[in-house]
């Protein structure tokens, strides 16, 4: 082991001289092992969720939280990568890493009520969350410098297949084992990671002393208040706002909390999260573009296998081929990217990823009751354009904005902001959704007349007041669960429209950048 160590470091001091060793790779297969599980379980309980709620008694809007649990642990923890590997040791952060990763899988796998699945899907981000950052140090760490690119296309794809694959193999883990097995499969996964870090990276002594010098504040304050902001925005619509004590609460505790971090900012040694990047007008600018771009990639991945379900009567697996079709147009511009970054400019890149999410987003507020799969091919084949590009541009912008010692600081923080824009995506779907359901009922509702001739025809043909009344009912929810439907998809494209006048503050990426890793 210690000979593979130091023959890694004697290629990373030799540069383009040598190749990486076997032990080398191994690393390299490790992180991305590791990113492709904590990218996977993003998305692979999107598709199977309608299941998942009906067997542990969530209803649609509770439902949400599986997935904002696992974005807010993960915005929480990728911040905090950089420094809990420079206080562990890589490999030691890693194994540990995994090993609870395992553990809250299995919780999830099986968790019989909201409650305990909340708990481990929490536990899966701020474990799985630590995998995607550090995957990328490996890389850097690991490889020299020629062959780096080679470590950066493995993690692109595996970053882009994660996503797309995990709402089709929990689709059909759901619709022909069970569910409980799309967060089963994750134990043989860390098996094998757990092999391959223990051949493929050196142990480093633990720095242990570091912990005095942490920013405790700011990291309590980036849990409480990011943890808080979310129960107030998923639960508020419920419990009727600040009426409720839940609400009154926890928006104390949302407020403490980012006092909190922000005194940390002024007075911490090393803050947790680095904010004032944000007051670069580049860096900022990105970051409030990745927010957007969060919101329209985490939410149309959830709201499409909702349509799905609720109104086109699709399974889980049927649901996930269709999110599906949005990786095939991703692979392809992935291996054009090195092309891309040195002959488009990063603002007519970026202007277009953008614009096609924002349209991929409207395309699809037109849908009817009689929707299905194919209606959302061309905006799915649009969003795998628009989300390539925008990403892989805009996180080279991260790199080059700010001064090399900050690079990692604007990483985590891109990438925490990216998180958030799904979180609340997230969030606000599931205020839309009660709120306009309830509109676009009582709205069909007043326009039918219990004595105009085509109700009172409808009842006679449907057996009676007794027979037709639940019918029509079914009908109504239906028709408002389009209508509901469509606003999102609405107000997520045009959301993402509007940060185009962003894209003039960006400056032109260097002709000899090299694309910069992305998750």
């Amino acid at each position: 082991m210690a000979a593979a160590a130091g023959a890694g470091s004697k290629s990373r001091a030799s540069g383009s001289a040598e190749k990486a060793d076997a032990a080398a790779w191994m690393a390299v297969a490790a992180g991305t092992l590791g990113a492709l599980m904590a990218t996977l379980d993003i998305s692979i309980v999107n598709s199977a969720l309608p299941t998942i709620q009906g067997e542990i008694g969530a209803s649609g809007t509770e439902g949400t939280w599986i997935s904002t649990a696992y974005l807010i642990a993960e915005i929480i923890i990728i911040p905090l990568s950089g420094w809990l590997e420079r206080v562990l040791g890589l490999r030691t952060l890693l194994l540990g890493t995994t090993v609870l990763f395992t553990l809250f899988s299995i919780v999830c796998g099986t968790s019989t009520n909201l409650g305990m699945m909340i708990f481990g899907r929490a536990g899966q981000g701020i474990t799985g969350g630590a995998l995607i950052p550090t995957a990328q140090t490996i890389i850097a760490q690991r490889l020299p410098r020629r062959q780096q690119p080679i470590g950066t296309a493995l993690f692109g794809v595996t970053a882009i297949m994660g996503p797309v694959i995990g709402p089709v193999i929990g689709g059909w883990l759901a619709e022909n084992i069970s569910w409980h097995y799309a967060f089963f499969l994750n134990v043989p996964l860390c098996a094998a990671l757990v092999i391959l870090l223990l051949v493929g990276l050196p142990h480093e002594k633990a720095k242990l002393g570091q912990l005095a010098e942490a920013d405790w504040l700011g990291i309590a304050g980036l849990a409480f208040g990011l943890g808080g902001m979310t129960v107030v925005l998923e639960e508020g619509q419920r419990e009727q706002w600040f009426d409720s004590s839940l609400i009154q609460i926890t928006t104390a505790v949302s407020v403490l909390g980012f006092i909190c971090l922000f005194v940390g900012q002024r007075f911490a040694k090393r803050p947790v999260i680095k904010l004032s990047l944000l007051l670069d007008r580049q860096f900022g600018s990105v970051a409030v573009m990745g927010v957007f771009v969060g919101i329209a990639l985490y939410g149309t991945s959830y709201v499409i296998p909702q349509f799905l379900s609720n109104v086109s009567g699709y399974n889980a697996l049927q649901s996930g081929l269709v999110v599906m079709i949005s990786g095939i147009p991703s692979l392809f511009v992935m291996a054009m990217v090195p092309i891309l970054l040195k002959h488009v400019d990063i603002r007519i890149a970026v202007a277009m990823g953008i614009t096609l999410l924002g349209l991929s987003a409207i395309i699809n507020s037109h849908l009817n009751s009689l929707s299905v799969g194919h209606d959302f091919t061309d905006g799915q084949l649009m969003r795998g354009f628009g989300q390539i590009l925008s990403f892989m541009f805009l996180s080279q912008a991260v790199v080059q904005s700010v001064p090399r010692e900050d690079a990692g600081d604007a990483s985590g923080l891109f990438n925490a902001m990216r998180n958030m824009g799904g979180s609340l995506a997230l969030a606000a779907i599931s205020i839309l959704q009660d709120k306009r359901l309830w509109l676009h009922e009582r709205r069909i509702e007043e326009s039918l007349n219990a004595n105009s001739y085509a109700v009172q025809h409808y009842v006679s043909s449907n057996g009676g007041i007794t027979m037709a009344a639940p019918q029509l009912g079914q009908q109504i929810m239906g028709q408002a669960y389009v209508m509901t439907y469509n606003d999102i998809f609405w107000l997520m494209g045009v959301a993402t429209l509007a940060t185009l006048p962003l894209v003039l503050f960006l400056r032109p990426l260097s002709k000899n950048a090299k694309p910069a890793a992305v998750h």
